[in-house]
């Protein structure tokens, strides 16, 4: 009894590490603006991570370290993503291209392997940056920014030349593409980091954890692909606007 009343105490408490709240956030008033607090704590941990990440690889070795060859294979790989999208004027994009990537790509591990559910909160629980619609709509609109951007800087006015083109009939439908872009993307990211916990949550509350734990780790990999997946249609979005056609 005592074997299976302990085994019943530890499935509660996982159980309750891979529950989802829905609709409660714990709110800061700043100014007069209401923001979600949960969303902006773990996004500054993600960030901490991430400057120490960088700071600790400040001044590289001619003999690197591991930590310097894993920072270099990961430039080297933003490089490589962003010539390929991009094309030759590509250089100014890198680190646009690989915030993108890594913020993304740490918020969604972070929120699959740090216990967050463990801190309590008044209201809501802490989960990924990218687990809310409000960060994935600003780091689409930040892309939909770098796309004017780019093609303005360019082609100047003349940018906008291509709404009318091949025939002013088409403006209405090229200005809505325009538009759903970020949209596209927001939704995109924000729906399979949503999908990811939710399947997580309905195995954990109907079979033994042993079995969720391969679908945890998949999600690890899907992570990294939705990363991937963000940088590389942010770099052709701003490729496609200095080329100038669709």
């Amino acid at each position: 009894m005592d074997v299976i009343s302990s085994s019943i105490k530890t499935y509660n408490i996982w159980f309750e590490i891979s529950g989802v709240e829905v609709g409660q956030h714990l709110y800061w008033q700043i100014g007069g603006l209401q923001i979600h607090a949960q969303v902006l704590i773990t996004s500054w941990v993600v960030i901490a991570i991430l400057l120490v990440s960088v700071i600790a690889v400040r001044n590289p070795q001619t003999i690197p370290t591991d930590g310097q060859n894993l920072f270099e294979y990961i430039l080297e790989f933003i490089r490589d993503l962003s010539k390929t999208q991009i094309g030759d004027e590509y250089g100014p994009w890198i680190p646009f291209i690989g915030t993108m990537f890594l913020f993304i790509f740490v918020s969604n591990w972070s929120g699959a392997l740090l216990p967050w559910k463990i801190i309590e909160l008044p209201h809501g629980e802490l989960a990924a940056p990218t687990n809310d619609i409000n960060t994935t709509v600003a780091l689409a609109l930040l892309t939909s920014v770098a796309y004017f951007y780019a093609g303005l800087s360019k082609k100047g006015l003349s940018y906008f030349e291509k709404y009318i083109k091949p025939t002013p009939i088409l403006l209405p439908i090229n200005i809505l593409e325009d538009f759903t872009k970020p949209l596209s993307l927001s939704f995109r990211l924000f729906g399979n980091i949503l999908a990811d916990e939710l399947v997580v949550v309905v195995l954990v509350s109907l079979v033994p954890l042993v079995i969720p734990i391969p679908v945890m780790l998949l999600g690890l990999f899907t992570s990294g692909i939705q990363a991937l997946i963000f940088a590389t249609l942010a770099a052709a979005y701003i490729g496609e606007s200095m080329e100038g056609h669709h």
